[in-house]
Order: structure tokens, then sequence, then C-alpha cells
């Protein structure tokens, strides 16, 4: 089935004959096929008596022989629940750090406080790190942050030079989100850990009832489809050169950068925790990756995972 969609996937009309051809099998053999791809991986296909059969749109299939650079051995997963929760069972399996998990498709996508992330087959970037921590908590300092910065950049390059950041773990073109970032941590943060650097970016996707909030994609913004293997190389540079910084200088040195990036900076905000809501004025952020908050006239600094940071409606 997914050698079909091999085929398939520049968006062309194929006859029938020519896929039997191709796959060694029967014309009948290749509508079943087709009527699974279409069940299994909710792909609409096009059937045009006398041109044969065509993809809705086009895909940008992942390959580990198109993806450059090196920095880490990579392993692309045609389906899986969460490339995270992949990443996590191979550490507590005892597989080496470092190493990436990528999928075409997750069927249990998640994103901060236990949100779904829509993860459509082919379209999107589902993109798991994991990285052995040594050294204490100063290499974990902001590291979240960090990540951002470099999404940010590699949307940039790739023709997105509207993106921006917002805290602590979004990636976003004006209100819309572009990305979203996941880190989740295994063992003594204190001595040595892994951490789990997951990142999902909207690629392709161009249409989705499934997201509870707005949205926009690089291919909506850009007005052409994105090859996903040289965007992945791209994050992989930039997530290795901004690695090597905070290993190197810690977060400090790139918070101004982070702060010129922030689409929040200075607007008036809602801070949401639990139940509760703080009112305030972004100031920025401190040498830890902490949110900077003028409350009542007073600065406060807030930080924590179940933290999210709304504009508020007169801003």
């Amino acid at each position: 089935m997914l050698t079909l969609l091999k085929l398939l996937k520049d968006g062309k009309f194929h006859s029938g004959q020519d896929l039997g051809v191709a796959l060694g099998i029967s014309r009948s053999a290749v509508w079943k096929q087709l009527q699974l791809l279409q069940a299994e991986l909710n792909l609409p296909i096009h059937k045009v008596r006398g041109r044969g059969y065509q993809l809705a749109a086009p895909l940008s299939l992942l390959d580990v022989t198109q993806i450059q650079g090196g920095y880490w051995p990579v392993q692309v997963l045609d389906s899986v629940d969460s490339t995270n929760a992949e990443a996590l069972r191979r550490v507590d399996d005892g597989c080496q750090a470092p190493f990436l998990l990528l999928a075409e498709r997750q069927t249990a996508g998640r994103g901060r406080r236990g949100r779904k992330w829509v993860s459509p087959y082919g379209e999107n970037l589902y993109y798991s790190l994991v990285l052995r921590i040594e050294g204490g908590m100063r290499q974990l300092e902001g590291l979240s942050l960090v990540v951002g910065l470099a999404v940010m950049r590699a949307l940039r390059e790739m023709g997105i030079p509207q993106a921006g950041l917002k805290w602590p773990n979004d990636v976003l073109v004006e209100r819309r989100k572009l990305a979203g970032i996941l880190l989740e941590l295994v063992g003594d943060p204190a001595d040595v850990c892994h951490v789990v650097v997951g990142v999902g970016i909207n690629v392709n996707m161009q249409a989705t009832e499934e997201v509870d909030q707005q949205w926009t994609s690089m291919r909506l913004e850009s007005g052409h489809m994105v090859d996903r293997n040289a965007l992945v190389t791209l994050l992989n540079a930039r997530l290795h050169e901004y690695f090597d910084r905070h290993r190197r200088d810690g977060f400090a040195a790139l918070q101004g950068e982070w702060e010129q990036s922030h689409l929040w900076q200075n607007r008036p905000v809602t801070l949401v925790a639990g139940a509760n809501q703080i009112q305030g004025v972004v100031l920025g952020i401190d040498a830890q990756g902490a949110l900077r908050l003028q409350v009542d006239g007073q600065e406060r600094v807030y930080s924590g995972g179940e933290l999210s940071l709304r504009l508020r409606d007169d801003s």
C-alpha cells in the first residue's frame, strides 16, 4: 500500500494499468489498495474515466536518504500513536541517545496541557529528538525557549518571515499557531537525564475541522507546497546550532534574542494558571526563561508547564 502511495504522491493522474504493472498486481487489486488508502489514511483519491487515479493533493513524503546533516540517527515511522510517546518507550528500553524519530502520521498526537495535536498523514511534521543531558539543571534552563528560537529561525529561512514566538512553547503568525513544542523529561534533572524534544509544525495542511484554536500552516502562508525533508534538514541544523550556544553560554546569552522575537512583548495579557487568571503586561523573560509580567504596578515572575498565556481582548 505504501509503494502505491509513493507512486501517487506527485498528485498527477496514473492509470490503473500503469499502477498494476508497477506493483505487479491486477487492476482490481490496485482498486482494493486504493480503497484501503482512503479508508486507513483518510487520503481523498480522485477517479476519472480515461485518466486514472489522482491524489486530491500532492504529498511530500519523508525519506531518510534526503535528510542531510547527520547530527543524529534518524528513523521515519509510517504511523505511531505519538512520536514523543514512542521516544519515551525507547528510552525505557535502553536505546542510546541521541536519536530522532519522525512519523508520517500520529494517531494520538499530543501537545501541552493534554491537548490533542492534529496529525494527518504526510502533511505536517511530527518530530521527537531524544537528548542525554549531563551537567545538572543549568543545561535545562530555558531549553524549551531555545527550541522555539531554533524552530522559528528554520521557519523564517523556509519562507515564513513573519513567524514569531509566544511564551512558552508556540510559534505563531500573528495570532495563528504554526508550530508547538513539547519537552518531556526522564531521569534525574540534577544529574543525568533524557529529554524528548517534541516539535509539531503545520507544514502542508490546508484544512481541518479538528483544531480548536486559530491556526495556519507553512503552505497557507507561503502559497506553495513545502518539502518536508528540506525542513527537517534545516531544523536539525538550527537545533544543533542553538543547543551548542545554550550548552556553551547558558540561556542568559539567548534571552535578548528571544525577547526580540516575542510577538506579545509589552502587550496586555491574561496568564491562566489552573482556575486562576492573572492580568498583566508582558515585560519579557528572565535569565532562566520564566515570564516577567507587570501586575498591579509590580514585576512578577512566572514559570511552569501548566501555564497558558492569552492576549487580553482589549489589546
